[in-house]
């Protein structure tokens, strides 16, 4: 299906129905952000109330922001990193506070912990006051039996602590070098979806729903069968700069404004995944932090990406991957209540993209799907280490640019700092084991290896 013929999106039309009100986009609840009765250290967030949607299909009132366990805080124990389970309580309990009721997990995520964190986390408040969103993440083949895909759906309750799951997903359809032939492996040919509609009639699931990454020829399929599965939710990656970049910016990718215009107009809930990038668009080029900080000095960067995301009127909720306080008191500053973004607002982030395509920065997430590496390498770290210096202005190749001296010792002692020695993109011997797992279809091979060309070429060229 071709893309650039689809009719692009009316954003004045949105604006409209939000302030009308659809069957997507509910009234702010001017509480939801007040601190519960018998909770402390819990202050009033400034701003009012939560805002939340009304799914059509069951009425759950569910929190415009979504609570993301992808990211949680983790802690050193006997030379291993181990999710801090304390430290997500306390977030959880800040979250729930003030108004988050929406928790997205996965046996995929923290190394196969996470799932287990927040039913620990959760399990402490009555289980009709929050909302559980997880995953059937078979993504090896190795999980593509039926037995093995049951085994993962089954852990799944076990590990979150329920007899039932507000929100299920397929886990990232359209991945892999072949989208549609792992698809029909994953959830077809084994009869996990013929499975999983039957759960739903049960009451098990009560939403089921899929995420989209990569094939868009998958996501049309899943869509064009919507009369037979009635999703009732789908999950979808959008932000300011996948709104009309995320093609350019990786062929495999779909821009957003495709994905979430065809979700609309079948009436589907979409929910957001990546509405900062990875934390791309908080960590933005210096020039472009000036720009947002002129037209809204008191905002955070990363208010502008949250407020995109939370102004289509068919959003459900937005998922933040929040590891730190200071990352959930921003965002819950954001939508305690949404200031949702004039047209004006919106034409001004849509300018902002584009002078934002200016940089080559590479679309790493931070997902880890990549990770482990067999060989050991932090690919995440070592990607993101050079976006941001390429941010900052602190690459430099050139050993007369009067910025090299500057460069070469930002890069080169934040390199060592962020990744050790026997991790970095030296290593890499190109196996490829990465690549077919990133949703971002970026070939991490080939960056590492240009990397670590940059680096060599900085420790031998002493100003």
């Amino acid at each position: 299906m071709d893309n650039q013929k689809k009719k692009a999106i009316d954003r004045r039309e949105f604006l409209k129905r939000l302030g009308t009100g659809t069957a997507l986009a509910s009234a702010v609840a001017l509480t939801g952000c007040a601190p519960k009765a018998g909770r402390q250290d819990t202050p009033q967030q400034a701003g009012g109330g939560m805002t939340y949607r009304t799914n059509p299909t069951t009425g759950d009132r569910v929190s415009l922001l979504g609570f993301g366990m992808m990211r949680l805080p983790s802690v050193r124990r006997n030379d291993t990193e181990e999710i801090d389970q304390q430290q997500v309580n306390e977030l959880v309990d800040y979250a729930i506070a003030h108004g988050v009721n929406y928790f997205d997990t996965s046996p995929a995520y923290c190394r196969g912990f996470s799932e287990r964190a927040t039913g620990t986390a959760l399990a402490r408040y009555p289980r009709q006051s929050y909302y559980i969103a997880t995953k059937l993440s078979n993504f090896s083949p190795a999980t593509w039996s039926r037995e093995a895909s049951m085994e993962m759906y089954r852990n799944s309750f076990r590990e979150l602590r329920t007899d039932y799951i507000d929100y299920l997903l397929l886990h990232g359809i359209g991945m892999g070098s072949d989208g549609m032939k792992e698809f029909e492996a994953r959830y077809i040919d084994n009869g996990m979806l013929d499975f999983l509609l039957a759960e739903r009639e049960a009451g098990r699931i009560r939403n089921l729903g899929f995420s989209y990454h990569g094939d868009i020829r998958v996501f049309d399929r899943m869509l064009s069968e919507h009369n037979r599965y009635k999703w009732d939710f789908v999950q979808i990656q959008l932000n300011y700069l996948d709104w009309r970049y995320a093609k350019q910016i990786n062929e495999r990718n779909t821009n957003a404004e495709y994905l979430y215009g065809e979700l609309e107009k079948r009436g589907i809930p979409a929910v957001i995944m990546e509405p900062l990038l990875g934390g791309r668009l908080s960590n933005v080029p210096n020039n472009i932090v000036a720009r947002l900080k002129q037209r809204e000095p008191e905002r955070s960067i990363a208010s502008w990406a949250f407020r995109f995301a939370g102004s289509f009127p068919g959003v459900l909720t937005v998922l933040s991957g929040m590891t730190r306080m200071e990352h959930l008191q921003d965002n819950l500053a954001t939508y305690c209540p949404l200031d949702a973004l004039t047209d004006e607002e919106f034409a001004f982030l849509q300018q902002t993209a584009d002078l934002m395509m200016q940089f080559d920065t590479i679309p790493c997430n931070d997902c880890k799907y990549c990770m482990p590496c067999p060989y050991g390498l932090d690919i995440p770290a070592i990607l993101l280490h050079y976006n941001k210096c390429l941010n900052e202005g602190n690459i430099a190749d050139n050993v007369q640019d009067e910025n090299y001296r500057k460069a070469r010792r930002a890069y080169l002692v934040g390199y060592d700092r962020s990744v050790p020695r026997l991790r970095q993109a030296d290593h890499c011997i190109g196996c490829n084991q990465c690549s077919p797992h990133c949703p971002q279809g970026i070939d991490i091979p080939r960056e590492l290896h240009r990397i670590s060309d940059y680096v060599e070429r900085l420790r031998r060229n002493k100003p």
